[in-house]
């Protein structure tokens, strides 16, 4: 049998339905690889194999009948903001402790009742405020990524860092993962994955930690375009328990993979020409305007002006919405608690203690732009500018039905390179922010390597709830440019010499 870790979602499901192997296997596979990487990767804060292989169990009964669901018996990672009924929930923060949530995420529970099955709860930036997943109270995740002829460790990118390193290293069909600023599709740029952020609303936010509330947006994380339509099939629904969910249709984003791209508009804004963007990021961005056009679709230059101020926008607006949300953190009801000598100390005690700095600095800066004097002067004047982005999109629309950018300025870089510079650090998310402040759909997918040998990833941005046709230009990108794997599995290299010592 071959290695059943390696298979894509779509190639598992279809085995599992000819009965190739059993949901147990598949699943076992996937918690054996687990634990020979994760020392190495650290893309799992908790692995849940009992509660996976119970799940499993249950695939193979409906399997055996011919009652499988969508997802039956399909082995997944959950990021760690997603809330699991009975099981640890942290958002990879010291604050929330061993805080074990009393309901599901309702898109994790979509996902369950689809027939899915959870492996464990992924590694992400604490509260999902970070490029790199290097702000974790657990620790880093290293991408299993390598420049060529180098062991340095580069990052997997954030938040959601643990969900692109469990993809790319086979240790999950697929992951959940959640999208603020960039942190679906920045992660899947560096690691040769492929990560959608459906259009604001598409899928439920009850029941997942929340960040910015106003941009946060679930998504999947998968090894290739046809799996991450499976998912988002499954992800998306409309939940009253969630006021910002829109009551739409969701299709079947498989059947409309193979469409082509033959008459679509492709929209190239000149203002994603960004001072120091890299030559191999600008030739990877006119490979995939050659691709497109071959392809049949048209190639349109548009302007969208206010791109410029969307990054210092949007770190006025997610700031202030992590300080508002943050506030319920105060170790009185749930997770960590530090005593003080009275309630305010206790408070104190709780969030100094419970925090790590990147969290902090944001809940300030945050708490510095609503306060009286400075709301007109920053907040107001933010959600202003975001009205204009969302606005230079709108106008777009009429001449164009998809735009194409890069998702990142640069390669993955390594630890450290740019955690000590905040301003650099923020620049990663500077191709993905107008996305969350528009509230747009946006894609990345998988188009080259660096001369580094690490993967590079192209954006596709679409019109609201028309994730579908993102998905069938996404699709003639992949067509083209191919997968591209991890070439050297090197973390197993390490667990072998680890086990004989």
């Amino acid at each position: 049998m071959t290695d059943l870790t390696a298979l894509t979602l779509s190639e598992a499901r279809d085995g599992l339905r000819k009965k190739a192997f059993t949901a147990t296997e598949l699943t076992e596979a996937h918690v054996g690889a687990i634990e020979q990487a994760n020392g190495a990767l650290n893309a799992y804060v908790l692995t849940t194999p009992e509660h996976a292989l119970a799940q499993a169990g249950a695939s193979d009964g409906r399997l055996a009948k011919g009652d499988a669901r969508p997802l039956e018996g399909l082995p997944l990672g959950n990021k760690d903001l997603f809330c699991t009924n009975g099981i640890r929930t942290t958002a990879c923060s010291k604050i929330l402790d061993d805080f074990k949530p009393a309901y599901e995420s309702t898109v994790g529970g979509n996902l369950w009742n689809a027939g899915a099955v959870m492996l464990g709860k992924l590694n992400n930036d604490e509260f999902a405020m970070g490029s790199s997943n290097e702000t974790s109270a657990f620790g880093p995740v290293v991408s299993p990524w390598r420049r060529n002829g180098s062991d340095t460790k580069l990052v997997p990118g954030g938040s959601s860092g643990g969900s692109s390193a469990a993809v790319a290293a086979n240790l999950c069909l697929a992951a959940t993962a959640t999208d603020t600023g960039g942190s679906i599709r920045q992660p899947a740029a560096l690691t040769g994955t492929v990560g959608i952020k459906p259009t604001y609303g598409r899928c439920s936010r009850w029941g997942i930690v929340a960040f910015a509330s106003s941009l946060d947006q679930a998504g999947p994380i998968a090894k290739t375009v046809r799996d991450a339509a499976i998912m988002l099939t499954s992800m998306a629904s409309y939940d009253a328990k969630d006021s910002t969910s829109v009551n739409v249709p969701v299709p079947d984003y498989e059947t409309g993979l193979t469409s082509g791209v033959k008459g679509l508009r492709i929209g190239v804004p000149k203002e994603y020409r960004v001072e120091g963007m890299s030559s191999e990021i600008d030739a990877l961005w006119q490979k995939g305007i050659a691709i497109l056009k071959d392809a049949g679709a048209t190639i349109h230059d548009i302007s969208l002006p206010h791109t410029k101020y969307a990054l210092p926008a949007y770190y006025i607006v997610a700031p202030a919405e992590a300080s508002s949300n943050l506030a319920r953190y105060d170790g009185v009801r749930y997770g960590l608690r530090v005593p003080g000598r009275d309630v305010i100390e206790t408070y104190e005690n709780t969030r100094a203690a419970g925090f790590g700095h990147e969290v902090r600095k944001r809940i300030l800066v945050g708490t510095y732009v609503l306060s009286a004097g400075y709301y007109d002067a920053y907040y107001l004047k933010a959600q202003k500018v975001r009205t204009l982005i969302k606005r230079d999109f709108d106008e777009a629309w009429d001449k164009v039905d998809v735009v194409l950018t890069p998702t990142t300025p640069s390669p993955a870089f390594g630890f450290g390179e740019k955690s000590g510079d905040p301003i650099a650090m923020y620049l990663e998310d500077i191709f993905t922010v107008t996305v969350n402040m528009a509230g747009l759909p946006g894609i990345s997918v998988p188009a080259g390597l660096s001369s580094q040998g690490t993967p590079l990833g192209l954006q596709l941005i679409g019109k609201p709830f028309d994730e579908a046709t993102l998905f069938r230009t996404a699709q003639a990108i992949e067509t083209a440019s191919g997968r591209f794997t991890v070439p050297q599995t090197w973390w197993r290299d390490a667990a072998a010499k680890k086990g004989k010592s």
